[in-house]
Parts: C-alpha cells; sequence; structure tokens
C-alpha cells in the first residue's frame, strides 16, 4: 500500500525485453532500507525490487502491466515518480493507493494561475464515474485532489512544492499519465449494485428493517 506522496524522480537508466522485461531506475531515497522483495510504485504502479546496487534498483515488468499503465512509452533517461510502499507505522499524508492503475488519461492542456498549475486530464468513462470535485486521484502514483470534473476530464491544481516533486509538470500536453481512483469508490459502487451473484448488500431490506 502507498499514500501518494512522491519521495522522489528517478530516471529510467535501462531497458531491456520488449512486451516484457526488466526496467533498472537511477535513484537514492527510495533505495534507502530497500531489500529485493520489496514494493516501489513507479509512476504509481507496484512494482516488485529483483535487483539493487547503490545507485539503482531493477524491476521486472509483465505485457498487462504495460498495457494497463504508460510504463510501455518510458525510454532511457524518462523521469519517473517513485514511492517505497508505506510501513505499518508510517504516516498517511495524501491517500490509500494500491499501485493498481485503473487506466490511462491523457494531458488535455496546462495553465498557470499565479503560482499554481492547473493541468487538465482527459480520461475515458469508465474512470471519470469515479471522480468527483474535492475526492482524490492518483496521477502517476501522485495524491492530488480533483479540482474541477467536466464531460470527459477534471483538472488538478498544483502548488508550487508539489510542482518540483513530481513529473506532471515536465509533461507535455498529449501524454500519457496513469491514473488510480479512490478504492472507496469502487466499493461503495460494488456495495449499492449488491456485490457479484446478489452476494452484497440488500439496501431495501435494511431501508424496511433498520440497521440493528
Amino acid at each position: 500500500m502507498f499514500t501518494g506522496i512522491v519521495e522522489e524522480i528517478g530516471t529510467v537508466q535501462q531497458i531491456t525485453g520488449g512486451s516484457a522485461g526488466q526496467l533498472t531506475i537511477a535513484a537514492r531515497t527510495v533505495l534507502e532500507g530497500t531489500r529485493v522483495g520489496d514494493s516501489i510504485a513507479v509512476n504509481g504502479v507496484c512494482l516488485t525490487v529483483t535487483r539493487l546496487d547503490g545507485r539503482a534498483f531493477a524491476v521486472d515488468v509483465v505485457p498487462q502491466t504495460l498495457r494497463q499503465s504508460n510504463l510501455g512509452r518510458l525510454h532511457v533517461g524518462s523521469p519517473v515518480n517513485l514511492e517505497r510502499a508505506v510501513p505499518p507505522a508510517g504516516r498517511l499524508g495524501g491517500h490509500l493507493v494500491q499501485g493498481h492503475t485503473d487506466g490511462v488519461g491523457q494531458i488535455g492542456r496546462t495553465a498557470r494561475d499565479e503560482n499554481a498549475l492547473w493541468v487538465t486530464i482527459m480520461a475515458p468513462a469508465e474512470i471519470m464515474r469515479y471522480i468527483v470535485p474535492r475526492a482524490f486521484i492518483a496521477v502517476d502514483g501522485a495524491s492530488l485532489t480533483v479540482a474541477r470534473v467536466e464531460a470527459g476530464r477534471f483538472a488538478v491544481s498544483l502548488i508550487p512544492h508539489t510542482q518540483s516533486h513530481i513529473i506532471l509538470p515536465q509533461q507535455a500536453v498529449g501524454a500519457e499519465v496513469n491514473l488510480e481512483v479512490d478504492i472507496v469508490a469502487k466499493y461503495v459502487e460494488r456495495l449499492l449494485q449488491g456485490g457479484a451473484e446478489g452476494g452484497g448488500v440488500d439496501w431495501e431490506r435494511l431501508a424496511r428493517h433498520g440497521f440493528g
């Protein structure tokens, strides 16, 4: 589990394989205390460390991960957001992020508003259904607050600190970004639908007989 508070921006050092392979990423902060087998979120995708040294770590990437995220568009030199899994006693500075990307969005436009940077992101309908104003959204693994929602797109407003600690401000219009919606929204939807095969909550019965 992650919090969406990016610890550092790493750099892709090496890419091996084609439709599946391995990424080697240069980093410093996330290597502290990390061991082979630990999880690191790379642009919001939870990946397992398979090799590391004092300057970089390697992760294996499977075809499904490449299809569901923007990792397949990385190249040597690409900057990536990095975050280690949160320890049990760690502080939850952002929101609960699983590292399981729901899909990919696309940067539609950026605009300056004094010291803030507005970024508008276009997203498919299956993701937009979960996005509401003032809710959380993980964009390339960074926990951000949704400032505005319109048809087929949403916008976030980045403060100066955030602008200097994540890769979003560096991305060009048209760039793809990984999106993960708040897991709470998906659980609520599941409950309201009654769960799979009728195994969920019977809201009508609860309304008739109370919640006791």
